[in-house]
């Protein structure tokens, strides 16, 4: 690899695990059965969702490269009952959601690897894979993997979708939809809830930057922390377009639904490569599709922990935070997620639904409180942003609370 490519990899750091945090369920399975059950109709949604969430995800690495502080320092000085209802929702949802990410990991591991059809000892394995790799190598070693995953998911991805596009042979149908119907709004909902991620990722983000000065001991600049999360949000655009295409290309009218069981749903998703690719490239797509799950499973289980340790620490009355408080809500994690996919795997696409829909249904209070502290005192005048972001971040919380009520007031 040259200098100048190595440098510029370098420079690149959260915004690639705010990707690799995304690209998970979002794309690899909402995304696929947008195109899937809708055909092309539901790009509009994709490209609206994150265009009206794009002000309040870059908020996060604003912030933190304006004050060198987390967005859950800044949630703090806004009241500390905003912070006690953070801590509520995360500690309610973030079980799940690392269910929901470990489970289809876990599916294509099995159709990968085999050794075992039991998908609770499959996750078993992964979440202890990824503690260990967190143990040794703590953010550095996260911050280096996810910089060629994303590289080989992307690389993969459109040669998929490439191949698709060439060898179709029906006519493009175009027409945009609006979903009816409580199973149809539903799915909206959820595929708008995790797309590209639930709005408490920015709290991620800005967490994984101050990690960021912390390890390499550089301040970074605004800028170039706002082009690295750009690099990522552009980057998930982009796969999200990618993976409605591939559903839309190959199972739309097709009569063939996705399986809700993950073993099953890994195998039609490895077979929407395989069937444009070819055979030879099943071991390429099967490894490309499972590490992107197992990178989202990483940060996942490196992020919430991180997240409640730190609100931990602030709700304690205390700047720092325990020595080994981390490692307690990462096993914690761990646990909890265990019990979860060992008692109730019967019931994970209701629960998933409920964590989608409850991360759409809390977007507009994440919105309304990064815009509160980007826009307030509490962030230097000269890193606050110009009047078309506030703009954009004003329609964007109307958006989503628009939807909101129109969800609450349709099922």
């Amino acid at each position: 690899m040259k200098k100048n490519e190595k440098s510029f990899l370098n420079s690149l750091g959260p915004g690639l695990l705010f990707a690799g945090a995304a690209i998970g369920v979002s794309h690899l399975v909402q995304s696929t059965k947008a195109g899937a059950e809708f055909g092309f109709g539901l790009l509009w949604a994709l490209l609206l969702v994150h265009l009206f969430k794009y002000p309040f995800f870059q908020f996060g690495p604003r912030y933190a490269a304006a004050t060198g502080e987390t967005l859950l320092d800044g949630y703090q000085k806004l009241g500390k009952g905003i912070l006690v209802a953070y801590y509520i929702l995360n500690f309610a949802t973030m079980f799940t959601i690392q269910a929901a990410v470990t489970i289809v990991t876990a599916g294509l591991a099995s159709q990968l690897f085999g050794f075992t059809n039991d998908l609770v000892i499959w996750s078993s394995i992964l979440m202890f894979t990824s503690i260990l790799f967190l143990v040794g190598g703590k953010y550095k070693w996260l911050d280096f993997l996810m910089k060629y995953i994303i590289i080989i998911l992307t690389i993969s991805t459109i040669i998929a979708v490439c191949v698709a596009l060439f060898s179709t042979k029906d006519a493009f149908d175009v027409t945009q939809i609006l979903p009816s119907g409580s199973v149809e709004l539903t799915f909206l909902i959820a595929f708008l809830g995790w797309m590209p991620a639930p709005l408490d990722v920015s709290i991620w983000h800005s967490i994984w930057s101050v990690e960021k000065d912390k390890t390499t001991l550089i301040k970074t600049k605004r800028k170039d922390a706002i082009f690295d999360f750009n690099v990522g949000y552009v980057g998930t655009l982009c796969l999200g377009i990618c993976f409605v295409l591939l559903g839309a290309l190959v199972m739309y009218k097709t009569g063939e639904k996705f399986s809700n069981q993950g073993g099953v749903f890994a195998s039609q998703l490895i077979n929407l490569y395989t069937e444009n690719l070819g055979q030879f490239f099943y071991i390429f797509i099967a490894i490309a599709a499972f590490t992107t799950m197992f990178s989202t499973t990483i940060t996942t289980l490196d992020a919430s922990p991180r997240a409640m340790n730190k609100a931990t620490a602030l709700l304690r009355g205390k700047g720092k935070e325990y020595k080994y408080g981390y490692w307690f809500w990462i096993l914690f994690l761990f646990v909890g997620t265990f019990l979860i996919l060992k008692f109730f795997m019967g019931n994970m696409g209701t629960l998933v639904k409920i964590a989608t829909i409850l991360s759409f249904l809390t977007a507009p209070f994440y919105a309304i409180l990064n815009s509160l502290l980007i826009f307030g005192k509490h962030t230097p005048k000269k890193h606050r942003p110009g009047i078309y972001l506030k703009f954009l971040s004003i329609i964007g919380i109307l958006f989503l609370i628009a939807f909101s009520i129109w969800f609450l007031t349709s099922i």
